[in-house]
């Protein structure tokens, strides 16, 4: 009205002219958001149900806290298991049951299997040169397939099983040496776990003079993990208003000072290859880095061309999210295990049956130790590393559960829900490894490792997640002072 009448005083003999404009514009934007209710043929959509949203912020006052998969819950409770949410400016859909993730994830993965461009993965991917944010196409084909061959396979798992047992030494020998003072042992895992990631990735080189400040990439990939996840305003306002807000919190400064930090990091290991390759032992061949390298130097056919930034990418998704969410898994079976001491001595029990007189756990044991992987299935069901996972975006109009999902609606899959829907497990807040007993517990297969498994703790499992787990029951370990204790899509291409 104000503004209606200021044009009334400066343009008095043109007031029709502007009502007219005003009217044209407003029925513009009602139409526009009047026509998502709609499919391309004029067809009024089902949408999924979901509750009332604000103006401007939608749903996000909905969600905000650092618990977001919880208050999905709450809200799944109330309006069903396919929910549609608007987060700011953005349409969205979460799923909270096994049978919508079904749906996403296998029977309309080919139309459902992009991300959404958001700047913070934008950003530490460089560009969305890695496996874990970018876009479906060839790049990601090729990129997913050199990631599972390269550093997720069981070839490779073979190949560095020394890493692992070194790594476990070192943890042994750190808490051993702390005596009787407590200890922070999420700090211990997560060196653990960058130790054993580090050298199966980089080779013998992770262990040398050149990276003994490590200590100071823990802190650095947690910061990185901080910045890819925390809230930014231009992820659910993609204009000048979202990227205005981020500048003015100083989240763009934050996180452009983590990524050249990590940059640096990144061109240090490339630089040592170049200069020294072929780090690895003559059995295990050429590590990850080097093999990577290779592919830049390649005058590969095709619009795919692998560059140095495409190697940093692929780290990027290595450390930073390989490294965490696998030691939070570790973190989480100790803790698990210390708290069943049942659980803990059927555990122990297996593997030193195994074992037999040996000194260590081999990798030829490892298909025997059944109980020891429906701990980790358990573990997992119930404190999965990504609760929420990676967020998709349809690349097409797909119906899920019979609700009509638009293209360009962003996909949340509410992991820690499903693994707590007690429609699907019996007395789901338990831990009970046994629920397992029966089911097939190898974590080799393909279903167990989709698009969004490598970042949410199957691909870690591979990567050498199980290890001090195994210490549990070597021969000559810790009967119960607890010092010792150590404690699954997007799959086309494969």
């Amino acid at each position: 009205m104000a503004i209606m009448s200021l044009v009334d005083c400066l343009l008095p003999h043109q007031q029709w002219q502007w009502q007219l404009t005003f009217s044209v514009i407003l029925l513009a934007l009602a139409l526009a958001t009047k026509r998502r209710g709609f499919s391309s043929t004029g067809r009024r959509l089902q949408l999924p149900p979901g509750p009332r949203g604000l103006p401007v912020l939608g749903n996000l006052h909905q969600i905000m806290g650092a618990l977001p998969h919880r208050s999905l819950r709450a809200l799944a409770r109330q309006h069903g298991p396919v929910m549609q949410l608007r987060l700011g400016s953005v349409p969205t859909v979460v799923v909270s049951s096994a049978e919508a993730a079904r749906e996403v994830m296998k029977a309309h993965d080919a139309d459902c299997c992009s991300r959404p461009d958001t700047p913070g993965a934008r950003r530490m991917s460089y560009g969305h040169k890695d496996v874990a944010s970018a876009p479906y196409g060839e790049c990601w084909r090729e990129m997913r397939r050199l990631f599972v061959v390269e550093l997720l396979s069981m070839r490779r798992v073979h190949a560095t099983w020394y890493a692992r047992e070194a790594e476990v030494d070192k943890l042994i020998g750190r808490l051993s040496s702390a005596g009787g003072i407590p200890v922070y042992l999420q700090d211990h895992i997560f060196r653990l776990m960058d130790g054993i990631i580090g050298t199966v990735a980089l080779g013998s080189i992770y262990g040398s003079e050149q990276f003994a400040h490590k200590k100071h990439f823990h802190v650095l990939f947690d910061e990185a993990m901080g910045v890819k996840s925390s809230f930014s305003a231009e992820d659910y306002f993609p204009n000048v208003a979202g990227r205005l807000v981020d500048r003015l919190t100083g989240l763009v400064a934050r996180r452009e000072k983590v990524f050249w930090e990590v940059d640096a990091f990144f061109d240090k290991i490339i630089d040592e290859h170049l200069v020294s390759p072929s780090r690895g032992t003559p059995d295990n061949g050429p590590d990850f880095v080097d093999v990577l390298i290779g592919l830049t130097k390649e005058n590969k056919q095709g619009s795919f061309r692998f560059t140095r930034d495409h190697i940093k990418g692929m780290l990027s998704d290595t450390f930073i999210g390989g490294v965490d969410t696998s030691s939070v898994t570790m973190v989480w079976a100790m803790a698990e295990l210390i708290r069943n001491p049942r659980v803990l001595k059927k555990v122990q029990d297996e593997i030193r049956a195994a074992v037999g007189d040996k000194e260590r756990v081999q990798p030829d044991d490892l298909p025997k130790l059944r109980y020891f992987k429906m701990v980790l299935k358990e573990t997992l069901r119930l404190h999965p590393p990504a609760p929420l996972l990676a967020p998709r975006e349809s690349l097409r109009h797909v119906r899920i559960c019979g609700y009509d999902v638009p293209a360009k609606t962003r996909l949340f899959v509410n992991v820690w829900a499903i693994g707590r829907d007690p429609a699907i497990w019996s007395d789901p807040e338990v831990f009970d490894p046994e629920r397992f007993e029966g089911s097939d517990a190898d974590f080799n297969r393909t279903q167990d490792v989709p698009r969004d498994g490598h970042g949410s703790g199957y691909g870690g499992v591979h990567a050498g997640q199980p290890a001090p787990l195994l210490r549990l029951g070597a021969p000559g370990g810790d009967d119960g002072g607890g010092r010792e204790h150590g404690g699954g899509g997007r799959a086309h291409g494969q």
